[in-house]
């Protein structure tokens, strides 16, 4: 998992409320298990004019013009504004998985359904949670916004808001330990106690 640092990019902003994970990343790219290669298929039905399945060649799909993403000013940002109750629906683990695999890094909304939230830490994301008012204000605001995870802070136009983060999270966020990592950090302890293990019961 990437290592969260200070950065700085524009807001890519969805002003959409009850955003789903069915949109987030619809129900017919599910087959895979794996982490990477959703990026193509974020919010796919929003995304392109036609009907996505797997195996399309995204390339040659008909975009829709009027969707933020395909906006060439948004192309390389890594921040995703948008409105209250982000992730709901269905827990799929996939949604932060597209997400982080467009590029995106943070998403500042005033909500976030519950199991979204606890994936997203899981999988290099970082969910901000701000106050209705604030996210109002940073939906005018055109320039670069600045995150400091360290200090808890979103900086735009001079002005600088502090969000809430649980200790352990921001520190695993900070370090790149996902759940493998974490686990990883103890390989030596793991080592030998599999060693004098196999030693005690060598039948097993």
């Amino acid at each position: 998992m990437k290592q969260f640092t200070i950065f700085r990019s524009i807001a890519t902003p969805l002003d959409r409320t009850n955003i789903d994970t069915d949109a987030i990343i619809p129900k017919q790219f599910l087959r895979s298990i794996k982490r990477s290669g959703f990026g193509p298929n974020l919010f796919d039905a929003w995304r392109y004019l036609d009907h996505g399945e797997v195996g399309m060649d995204n390339s040659k799909r008909p975009l829709n013009p009027d969707f933020v993403l395909n906006n060439p000013k948004y192309s390389e940002s890594q921040i995703l504004l948008t409105r209250s109750n982000f992730g709901c629906g269905s827990s799929r683990e996939h949604a932060p998985w597209a997400l982080e695999d467009y590029g995106f890094r943070a998403i500042i909304a005033p909500s976030f359904a519950d199991i979204f939230y606890n994936n997203c830490f899981k999988n290099g994301l970082l969910p901000i949670t701000l106050s209705t008012d604030i996210v109002d204000i940073l939906f005018e605001y055109q320039d670069e916004i600045e995150i400091n995870l360290e200090k808890q802070s979103v900086k735009a136009d001079n002005k600088t808001y502090h969000f809430d983060v649980d200790p352990e999270r921001k520190r695993r966020l900070i370090n790149g330990l996902d759940d493998i990592g974490l686990t990883l950090q103890y390989k030596d302890q793991i080592h030998s106690f599999e060693a004098q293990h196999f030693k005690k019961y060598p039948w097993l």
